[in-house]
């Protein structure tokens, strides 16, 4: 590690006005899971025009992913990851530059699309520090992946990015480190020890009725009815079935049946999402799940079994404690008062993990804040941090563009330069 990382990182920070930009730019052209490729090309682009010496990069691994590397002679090597798909969510922010997209989702159903999550600010974010570790090669020896991952979202872009041959590609990284913009204070950094992330599982649900009129319900079985016991009931899995000192928590994100009022629907398709924070609260959940949606089934006399999809599945992310605590100084003396080292656990999910797991690597993954400073501290003085700051996947989410950016790609930096001679 260089004498004074922070002191590297003053000196050799690109001009952010272009990345100010890019950020814009891919805020206002949002791509869903499995379909990033203007941003996989911008990125592309991006990197070559910023002719590194040696650059090595690779484009089109598991999806959309692009892998470049960066080698400065012999020494560590770092990768450091961004995520680039954005959500199926209407823009309300009002924003200039404001998503108007929209795209076919897995079902083919036009949706509006827009970067709910800051996967936009995560790609500018490494976009710059990508370049100002180029610019300060003369401070540092060893080898830096910049990886830009497709299909966070859905939980498959890094294992379908490890299938595709990543580590036969790129060299396998001695650390993995990772970070996400959160509705933090912006400039925040923070970091936590052990686990970081819940794990989440998601399920297509379809529940079948007997479809026919409105006004003859008692010849029918309606499945609008029996979707809404089985949210109801559902809900009651965290409230009665676990632990007070475990975390939980089952959401139906999406329920669709029927097209009209006067018909009695023949099925009805629920989306489920669950998180937990420990193995065997995540066993007990899932299977709850399954013996409520079934009994609710049975007891409303459905003609056939539900259907019960896994659609996605997230790891736990545990950070290790020797790679976490290294990056405790180094963020300290760089951040000041606006790091933290007990950042809160977060209560969503990350498929980051696997880009380590997959190779037995250790990692980290850390947060940093984007909500506007004026807005936090008045949010925080009137007590409605809750209502008044948008949280991630809400259609009010839009990162302040600065200090965001700065803090982000500078912990990008600080963080690989921890880690490399």
């Amino acid at each position: 590690m260089p004498r004074d990382p922070s002191a590297v990182v003053e000196q050799f920070r690109v001009d952010l006005r272009p990345y100010e930009q890019l950020y814009r730019d891919l805020h206002a052209q949002p791509e869903l899971s499995l379909q990033e490729a203007r941003t996989a090309a911008t990125v592309a682009e991006h990197l070559r025009r910023l002719a590194i010496p040696d650059l090595d990069l690779h484009v089109g691994i598991g999806g959309h992913g692009v892998a470049a590397v960066l080698r400065n002679g012999p020494g560590r090597t770092v990768l450091l990851r961004a995520d680039m798909d954005a959500l199926p969510v209407r823009e309300l922010t009002g924003l200039a530059y404001a998503s108007e997209a929209s795209a076919a989702d897995d079902d083919g159903v036009t949706r509006p699309v827009m970067h709910a999550c800051g996967h936009d600010m995560h790609v500018a974010c490494l976009l710059a520090a990508a370049a100002t570790l180029a610019g300060a090669a003369e401070r540092w020896r060893g080898t830096v992946i910049a990886l830009f991952q497709p299909n966070e979202e859905r939980a498959g872009g890094a294992r379908a990015m490890v299938d595709d041959g990543l580590y036969t590609r790129v060299p396998v990284p001695d650390v993995v480190l990772g970070q996400h913009v959160m509705p933090f204070r912006a400039g925040a950094v923070g970091t936590r020890r052990g686990l970081m992330a819940s794990a989440a599982d998601s399920f297509r649900v379809t529940l079948f009725g007997r479809g026919g009129h409105a006004s003859q319900p008692h010849r029918t079985v309606d499945p609008v009815v029996m979707a809404a016991h089985v949210v109801v009931r559902l809900q009651g899995i965290v409230a009665r079935e676990v632990p007070p000192e475990e975390g939980a928590v089952v959401t139906v994100g999406s329920i669709q049946a029927g097209l009209t009022e006067n018909v009695i629907a023949e099925e009805a398709v629920l989306r489920v999402n669950v998180r937990s924070y420990s193995e065997p609260t995540r066993a007990r959940v899932l299977a709850a799940v399954e013996r409520v949606v079934r009994a609710e089934s049975a007891a409303s006399n459905a003609p056939r079994e539900p259907v019960i999809e896994p659609t996605s599945r997230f790891p736990f992310t545990v950070n290790d404690d020797g790679v976490t605590g290294a990056l405790e100084a180094v963020f300290g003396a760089h951040f000041g008062a606006d790091y933290s080292d007990k950042a809160a656990m977060l209560g969503g999910s990350d498929d980051f993990a696997a880009l380590a797991t997959a190779r037995g690597v250790p990692y980290c993954y850390w947060t940093f804040g984007g909500t506007d400073a004026a807005v936090w501290d008045e949010a925080e003085r009137a007590g409605r941090l809750a209502e008044d700051v948008p949280i991630n996947h809400s259609p009010l989410f839009a990162p302040a563009v600065q200090p965001t950016l700065r803090a982000g790609a500078d912990a990008l930096v600080l963080a690989a330069l921890t880690f490399l001679d």
